[in-house]
């Protein structure tokens, strides 16, 4: 829960801004704001901080090594906040719909905002008028019947089944991992879990259509080691799977991007696996436009092969 003294997001443009353009007028230029408007936002920063931020002076004033470090530490929220101001407004379904984009669900919630951002800087640097995107998350199966039927133009998906009637061009590879509670058995074992031991492991697993289900199985069958035992439980989301397995329900493989976090909190434990390479690819697809796609997708595609 934030604290009631937590700076708003625009008040933590202030000293970024003026740490990077050197003065208060240069960063007022930025901010489209003057510098007596900049003063009294910092002012009222500082008010709830409870720090002083900049040492004043009649020429100038400048960043005090508290202002210094509360940019530095702003720098982080400001990247995230353009990721959620980006990715809510390709979720908003209201306004002209120019660009329509289908992603599975590890590529929507932590690949596709910071694709989206670096599309909008690079259209503005190049003077184009930012492309209007509209973001429909659904599965890897779903993904391909969006662009089938025609309510999306791009899709990205995590699954290796790739249906011959779209055109796809490989854009990066994910890395699968195998997590467990911290309490569970694997997770103190000094030595890492073979293939064929996962082969008889019930798992947590995502629905019928999920590229991360669908990677794990193809990943299985190409070393000659089919999945054998049903999984423990089906779940819709990465969300309800991480939180089954940290519950102790079962171990899951899921993508590491999806465990970043919960693997830095030790909330989850990853566990070596033998035997088995459990890695895939994140695929863009499209119904039209030959074998590259034109515009904004196109750059999409560049951007998220990067």
């Amino acid at each position: 829960m934030l604290r009631s003294r937590m700076p708003d997001v625009a008040s933590l443009e202030m000293p970024v801004a003026v740490a990077d353009h050197g003065s208060f007028s240069a960063a007022g230029k930025v901010l489209g704001l003057s510098p007596q408007a900049i003063s009294l936002r910092m002012r009222s920063l500082e008010s709830r901080v409870g720090e002083a931020l900049l040492v004043r002076t009649p020429r100038e004033s400048t960043l005090t090594q508290s202002g210094l470090l509360l940019g530095r530490w702003a720098r982080n929220v400001l990247a995230a906040a353009e990721l959620l101001d980006v990715g809510a407004a390709a979720l908003r379904l209201e306004g002209h719909q120019e660009l329509v984009v289908a992603a599975s669900q590890t590529v929507a919630e932590h690949l596709l905002p910071g694709w989206l951002v670096e599309l909008r800087r690079g259209q503005g640097q190049r003077g184009v008028p930012a492309t209007v995107i509209r973001l429909v998350i659904s599965n890897s199966a779903s993904t391909i019947e969006h662009l089938r039927t025609g309510r999306a133009a791009l899709g990205f998906v995590e699954t290796p089944i790739l249906p011959n009637d779209l055109h796809a061009a490989a854009v990066r590879q994910d890395e699968l991992v195998l997590v467990v509670a911290p309490d569970h058995p694997w997770a103190a074992r000094n030595r890492p879990v073979t293939a064929a031991e996962l082969a008889r492991c019930p798992l947590v697993v995502r629905e019928e259509g999920s590229g991360t289900r669908e990677a794990l199985d193809a990943a299985m069958l190409a070393n000659g080691i089919p999945r054998c035992e049903p999984a423990r439980m089906e779940l819709p989301t990465s969300a309800a799977v991480r939180s089954a397995v940290a519950a102790g329900s079962a171990p899951a493989v899921m993508s590491a991007l999806a465990v970043r976090d919960d693997l830095a909190l030790k909330r989850l434990v990853r566990v070596p696996v033998y035997g088995v390479a459990l890695n895939r690819t994140i695929t863009a697809l499209w119904l039209t436009g030959g074998k590259s796609h034109a515009g904004p997708a196109k750059d999409l595609i560049a951007l998220a092969g990067r």
